[in-house]
């Protein structure tokens, strides 16, 4: 029995050390469950009842305070400035072929690499195009729809 008391104790001390290290939730889930383990090992129950114990309640607190923690907890996503751009009208000055691998667009004051959202559609030099999303270091740009700015 003591043996048991003594792994549980130091799995607890193992998560809560790695999740202080982390500060990403990653084994808080099983800091529970291993001082799960440990109360029922203290209580005198065998080894199955205490691994049962530890995966019961690390899978509980894992499913129902995971969810949770991810939403009010991690819930700031700090755009940056490249991801500013998606949903932005950007002036393209060198025609936008695919196929061709060519194509610029001005965004911010800056020239990109731009490519289209369709490999057979062109965007010619001097219009303006939608940024439907960026790929490494370049736009990919759809056609202006008429009527909008």
């Amino acid at each position: 029995m003591e043996t048991e008391v003594f792994v549980w104790l130091g799995l607890l001390v193992l998560f809560v050390a790695v999740e202080v290290a982390t500060v990403g939730l990653t084994s808080i889930w099983f800091a529970g469950g291993a001082l799960t383990a440990l109360i029922i090992s203290l209580a005198g129950a065998g080894l199955v009842w205490q691994i049962a114990g530890f995966f019961i309640v690390s899978f509980l607190l894992l499913a129902f305070t995971r969810p949770f923690a991810l939403k009010y907890i991690n819930f700031r996503h700090e755009r940056t400035n490249s991801d500013e751009l998606i949903g932005r009208m950007v002036k393209v000055t060198e025609t936008v072929d695919n196929y061709a691998q060519t194509g610029t667009a001005l965004a911010k004051g800056l020239e990109w690499t731009a490519r289209t959202e369709k490999d057979g559609e062109k965007i010619e030099a001097g219009s303006m195009a939608e940024v439907v999303r960026i790929s490494g270091v370049k736009l990919i740009l759809k056609k202006r729809e008429e009527g909008k700015a």
